[in-house]
């Protein structure tokens, strides 16, 4: 294969690496300078921090509904999203830094969102019983405990979606890394993720580095 095509089918699998340096060096923004809407407030959640907090099976079905993926999307992408493999979920849970999850009262997601509004706000309503809450964000960090952090499965179900969730899942795991004195933290997203992450604080590397997915198939 000539270098040349070598080179451009080695830039179809980057995917962006950003970092929260661009909090320090801003670029200016190219999606204009319109004023971005309110997102509508999120109902009652809790936030926790306990990774027994998770059942990996709810967080199977979340990253069902949410079409994410924890392995290299293929190309083209399959016409349905498949479940990630809970054995190899349990382990990654088990093995993670910093995990975060936001639940709330099932209530909330009846309609998949839609319905009355004043119920997806939450106005007049409480929490809900412990039996009646689901899982609807999660977000976690793996870390060499010293130096550097990278972000893995931001998600949040999609009816509840623009409401701020995941942004407070991303500010929580920043918060706790920076408190630990990591400053270096990336996350592996695609284009569409990206302006979610900008909007949390992440931009391009200030050394320009890249991150690149190792694609070579093993052979036994």
């Amino acid at each position: 294969m000539r270098p040349g095509a070598m080179a451009a089918a080695a830039a179809k699998l980057k995917l962006p690496r950003l970092t929260t340096s661009a909090a320090l060096f801003p670029t200016p923004s190219p999606f204009g300078s319109r004023p971005a809407p309110k997102p509508m407030p999120p109902p009652p959640v809790s936030i926790s921090m306990d990774p027994a907090a998770v059942d990996p099976s709810h967080l199977q079905a979340l990253m069902l509904a949410c079409a994410h993926s924890c392995t290299i999307r293929p190309s083209p992408p399959p016409a349905a999203a498949e479940p990630v493999d809970l054995r190899k979920l349990r382990v990654a849970l088990a093995h993670s830094f910093l995990v975060v999850s936001v639940s709330c009262s099932a209530r909330f997601l009846e309609d998949g969102g839609g319905g009355d509004g004043q119920r997806l706000l939450g106005l007049g309503l409480g929490l809900g019983r412990q039996e009646d809450r689901r899982l609807v964000g999660f977000g976690r960090a793996v870390s060499d405990v010293g130096l550097t952090a990278s972000l893995h499965d931001v998600v949040v179900h999609p009816s509840l979606q623009r409401r701020g969730i995941g942004r407070k899942i991303v500010e929580r795991i920043t918060r706790v890394l920076h408190n630990r004195g990591i400053f270096d933290i990336s996350v592996l997203c695609t284009e569409k993720e990206r302006p979610f992450f900008e909007a949390c604080g992440f931009g391009d590397d200030a050394m320009g580095s890249t991150t690149m997915m190792y694609t070579r198939k093993m052979h036994r």
